[in-house]
């Protein structure tokens, strides 16, 4: 007995429940007319094409197409079924399908519901349409089959066979096929019907099985079915081939998963917590994504194996896994170039910094190559200059105009190799040096690294020597491959901008100066900063003293008076000091409730800093004769400086006080015999004694030689030197004055000291390039050949004297 129910017995439960009340379009009880025998009841798909021979589910549900099934079943009619060109559309005219379509037999009727019912349907033959016809509750057209007689040739059957081997292999990629369905399609004999029922089989889109199905002319539809088959045969293939790699992997992971799950229980029985367990993974996979070099990686993951078989109690695992945490955590991978805009970074530069043209330049010129060759290497500068000229605050706009970012290594005082180049890993607490711990810091190897006080290393000795360990730091033909005695490995420091900063090149050794480019800060003129006070010092010290700046201002004349009469310095760190103790003094006025705003001017300053503190001791001490103004050098900046000479009764000795070099020594000397030679005495009868004041301080060098030499001629001559005049210069015995250096910064201290006239050996009117403009315009410059040049202009009154041979 079949348990299904046949369609008409389905028919008949459809029109009980339409006698209870439900309606069924199309079956409304009235009789329809019957339909002409050339018309076909049609039936719209959405989305699938039916084929000849094949058999396919087909779900209907609007009531037009439902009434149009249940008529072909009641009167064992055929039904063609033909495509929409719009799926989504519910409502379809003739204009609305495709013409060309497929007639079947429906074979099982089956319900699901009152608004979808379900069709097994066995395609018979293609049809065309001719001409629709109305009055009917659903589609109706006369057709025209399509009649598709067997084609024989040798180019039929090649194709033929061809599909067939395309559609047995495309079979057997595929997964979750039945066996039997390959030797199903080893049974088909006709070409037209394995070409139909291969289309019918394809996922491919409905327009191109409707094209298929279009196609009339057997052999241009056999290449049509071979092209899709092909495409997807390809595509199933490579789905086998991504499946089987994938199912691969995920064996292995599975396996050592398995392998890891074994290990993990092992170590729960030997005692070994969960957590180690879960830190280890999580270092493997910050190794892997480090982005080390393939060379330094293996390396990490050799030692990575060694640590996981170490016990979690071994004394070596603490330290190995702090070194690979090292490794994990510095900056390995290669960073995209910053783009540089050379108009932002000369806006910061100008806003952070006044003045300083030659190295905002230079810093310029570099960003200006690193724009045109990104991977250049980087130049090593070294600014040297005395405290407080803004080096290090330099530094820092630097790395805020170039974008990077920026890290401080202090090398003043360190005297030990492994400062700079790590210590080796079998010292316990041993740590990688100060230059990978800053990049470190930075997480760039793109940083600005300032390296301060490299003028301050110590010397070489039982821990070795710090400044040989900078030459390969500082070299950029080695530095690409540096090697941290901790890390043990190469790391690449030549994107890193070093910027060195000194205050005198003397004790930096000639290896390690080669590799670096020295620019000079020499100091500031006195205009230059009460600029940089009313700029820049007054609002950093009304932020740091909690104050506004209508709380609290300081009149122009105010700092200028504290820039003259309170600070005598190269830099402006003083000045910082002084104007944030005027501004303290403001604060607390606040604080005690007196009402704003405060406005401090000159006269305050007594009441706050006190008496002022430089006078122009220049017209005092140069008044009598014997005394020269002289400029020195020094590691601060540029000084001025007294010799002073006197006689008494003795016996032709020299007498040289204030603790004076071998250098000076000579100097003192030298001015002595060319003194004597001068005013053609022997001076047997008294001893001479120079002086040289603040006596607690070394002094050295032979540019003292014109000053001393001019204060014996004014005290022989007892005529005294002019008080605006002061000088520098080194003598032969010959009376030849030669160059000497610093003399921007000695230039500077005259122009503090109140000097209009400086005297210079010849040879230096070149370094006047370097002189502030400021510098040039206030000061008058006699350049001296020899040192009668320096007696015309300095000493007055004597009766050959006359104008100095240049003056400019």
């Amino acid at each position: 007995m079949n348990p299904w129910p046949s369609n008409q017995e389905l028919l008949d439960a459809e029109d009980g429940r339409r006698a209870s009340g439900a309606v069924v379009s199309g079956r409304s009880g009235r009789p329809l007319k019957p339909l002409p025998d050339d018309a076909l009841i049609l039936i719209p798909t959405r989305n699938a094409v039916l084929f000849p021979g094949a058999l396919s589910p087909v779900t209907v549900g609007r009531a037009s197409s439902i009434a149009a099934a249940q008529e072909a079943v009641k009167h064992d009619r055929r039904v063609g079924f033909l495509l929409q060109r719009d799926p989504e559309q519910t409502d379809v005219a003739p204009e609305d399908l495709r013409w060309v379509g497929t007639v079947g037999q429906i074979v099982r009727y089956m319900t699901a519901g009152e608004e979808v019912h379900h069709l097994v349907v066995q395609g018979q033959s293609r049809f065309r349409v001719l001409e629709f016809l109305e009055g009917w509750p659903f589609l109706v057209a006369r057709v025209a089959f399509v009649e598709q007689p067997e084609e024989e040739g040798s180019e039929i059957e090649a194709r033929f066979l061809q599909l067939k081997e395309k559609a047995v292999e495309a079979i057997q990629l595929l997964p979750n096929v039945p066996d039997e369905l390959a030797g199903v399609v080893q049974a088909v004999d006709s070409p037209a019907a394995l070409a139909d029922i291969v289309a019918n089989l394809l996922d491919v889109k409905v327009e191109e099985k409707q094209e298929v199905l279009e196609t009339f002319d057997l052999k241009r539809r056999l290449d049509r079915v071979l092209d899709l088959l092909g495409a997807r045969v390809e595509v199933l293939r490579l789905s086998r081939e991504i499946g089987e790699k994938t199912k691969k992997e995920f064996d292995e992971r599975q396996r050592e998963h398995v392998l890891r799950e074994q290990l993990r229980q092992i170590h729960k029985e030997l005692g070994d917590n969960e957590e180690t367990a879960a830190e280890l993974e999580e270092l493997g996979k910050a190794i892997d994504e480090a982005g080390m070099p393939e060379d330094t990686a293996k390396h990490a993951r050799k030692e990575f194996k060694r640590l996981q078989r170490m016990g979690e109690n071994s004394g070596e695992s603490s330290m190995l896994r702090t070194y690979l945490e090292w490794l994990t955590e510095l900056p390995w991978k290669d960073e995209d170039a910053k783009s540089i805009d050379i108009a932002a970074a000369r806006r910061v530069l100008d806003d952070d910094h006044y003045g300083l043209e030659k190295i905002k330049r230079r810093v310029l010129e570099h960003l200006a190559v690193r724009k045109l060759a990104p991977n250049g290497k980087s130049p090593i500068l070294c600014f040297v200059g005395p405290p407080g000229v803004g080096k290090t605050s330099l530094g820092q706009s630097i790395a805020k105009a170039t974008g990077r970012p920026f890290q401080r290594v202090a090398l003043g005082g360190v005297h030990d190799e492994a400062e700079i180049r790590g210590h080796r890993r079998t010292y316990i607490g041993a740590l990688p040096g100060n230059i990978i711990q800053a990049l470190k810091r930075a997480g760039s190897r793109q940083a600005v690294l300032m390296l301060d006080e490299i003028d301050k290393l110590g010397a070489g000795g039982f821990h070795g020597d710090p400044g040989s360990a900078m030459l390969e730091v500082l070299d950029p033909e080695q530095n690409a491959r540096f090697r941290d005695n901790y890390l043990g490995v190469d790391f690449d420091l030549s994107k890193v901008l070093f910027i060195a900063t000194a205050n005198q090149l003397d004790t930096i050794p000639g290896p390690l100066r080669d590799r670096m480019e020295i620019i000079q800060l020499p100091g500031y003129t006195e205009a230059e900063k009460f600029e940089i006070a009313k700029r820049y010092l007054v609002q950093r010290q009304l932020d740091a003293n909690g104050l506004k700046p209508e709380q609290a201002s300081v009149t122009e004349d105010a700092l200028r008076s504290i820039v003259r009469d309170y600070t005598r310095e190269a830099g402006v760190r003083n000045l910082e000091r002084e104007v944030g103790s005027v501004l303290r003094r403001v604060a607390m006025q606040v604080a005690e409730g007196e009402a704003g705003p405060i406005t401090i001017d000159t006269p305050d300053l007594h009441g706050i800093l006190g008496a002022v503190r430089f006078d122009n001791e220049i017209a005092l001490r140069t008044g009598v004769p014997g005394v020269a103004t002289g400029l020195a050098w020094t590691p601060v900046g540029g000084d001025i400086l007294f010799i002073e000479a006197n006689k008494v009764a003795g016996s032709g000795k020299l007498i040289l006080t204030g603790q004076l070099g071998d250098v000076m020594k000579e100097s003192a000397q030298a001015a002595l015999t060319l003194a004597k030679t001068w005013v053609g005495r022997k001076l047997d009868d008294v001893d001479i004694h120079v002086h040289v004041p603040a006596g607690a301080t070394p002094k050295d060098g032979p540019s003292a030689g014109v000053a001393m030499f001019l204060a014996l001629a004014s005290l022989l001559t007892d005529r005294p030197i002019r008080a605006d005049v002061a000088m520098t210069g080194e003598i032969s015995l010959r009376g030849l004055v030669l160059p000497i250096g610093g003399v921007k910064e000695k230039t500077l201290a005259a122009l503090r000291a109140g000097i209009t006239t400086v005297m210079l050996p010849r040879r230096n009117a070149r370094d006047l390039d370097d002189v502030p403009a400021e510098a040039r315009e206030k000061l008058k410059f006699v350049f001296l050949d020899r040192v009668e040049d320096a007696v015309r202009t300095a000493i007055e009154g004597l009766p050959e004297a006359e104008e100095a041979v240049t003056v400019a």
